[in-house]
């Protein structure tokens, strides 16, 4: 009998570092991978990374996914430039005592930057105005905010704080975390990626962690929803080349408008 017999050299090297990146990102696929492994100089297509990863049984355990509904939806327009809209959200978890914190997690919706991420025990509607005005301070007022009905958003400090800086604040209408869908889908990769990979010893040790995940999240990690980029790389490309210039590097051009109206307006004092 005759048998075809490979010649495909080992790749030694190129499968330990392929193994070691795994390691460091557990929660990474092939793709990322390949795109880690592009930036060290590694020439190999993304057809020989998939088969080396599956050799060497890198596949990534998916987690159990919730019932999605079926049916159509509108997207929701937004100008496409940095600062046009800000999306607010907690998330919540404990550390190895048992004792539970949140975290506070503040999104640019066009560049998918993480504002900020500040983890608390408590954080009572007068903390959350005095994180957006230091933010503010640094980076510049936004066009809009984005957040559920908690009491934290609709207390009446925030109430006078939107209304003092002249920001309009947009309700999501209850039941419907999908109209706050980036900062929703930003609080499931530090979940999935963090939280639920790392044990935490204390509050200090949570911020500590927090802070190097949300660097990591912004100036190396790639986004597929902008093109494998990261959101500081991006964020970058939209403000040195212009909006519109920035969002038609795809194949099909994102389109610009006005941020949609849909959900509860916050009353006017």
């Amino acid at each position: 009998m005759i048998r075809y017999r490979s010649r495909r050299p080992p790749d030694t090297a190129l499968r330990a570092r392929l193994r070691e990146l795994a390691n460091e990102r557990r929660r990474f696929g092939y793709r990322r991978l390949f795109i880690l492994l592009r930036r060290e100089g590694e020439a190999s297509g993304i057809n020989r990374i998939y088969r080396l990863y599956r050799d060497e049984g890198l596949t990534v355990r998916k987690r159990r996914a919730r019932r999605r509904a079926i049916g159509i939806r509108a997207p929701i327009l937004v100008e496409a430039r940095v600062n046009a809209r800000w999306s607010l959200d907690f998330v919540h978890d404990q550390m190895a005592d048992g004792r539970r914190f949140r975290v506070l997690n503040i999104v640019d919706d066009v560049t998918r930057e993480c504002l900020a991420a500040i983890p608390d025990t408590s954080i009572s509607g007068m903390r959350v105005a005095r994180e957006l005005t230091d933010l503010i301070a640094r980076r510049g007022k936004p066009g809009m905010i984005v957040s559920d009905n908690g009491t934290e958003f609709t207390s009446h400090a925030i109430f006078a704080w939107a209304k003092d800086h002249a920001i309009d604040w947009h309700y999501i209408a209850p039941g419907k975390p999908m109209q706050n869908g980036f900062v929703e889908s930003f609080n499931g990769r530090m979940r999935d990626e963090l939280l639920n990979e790392a044990l935490f010893f204390g509050l200090e040790h949570a911020r500590h962690a927090i802070a190097e995940w949300t660097e990591d999240y912004n100036t190396g990690r790639p986004h597929s929803a902008l093109d494998y980029q990261t959101p500081a790389a991006f964020a970058a490309k939209l403000t040195a080349t212009g909006h519109h210039a920035a969002l038609c590097d795809d194949s099909a051009c994102r389109p610009v408008a006005h941020p949609a109206r849909e959900g509860i307006l916050m009353p006017r004092l």
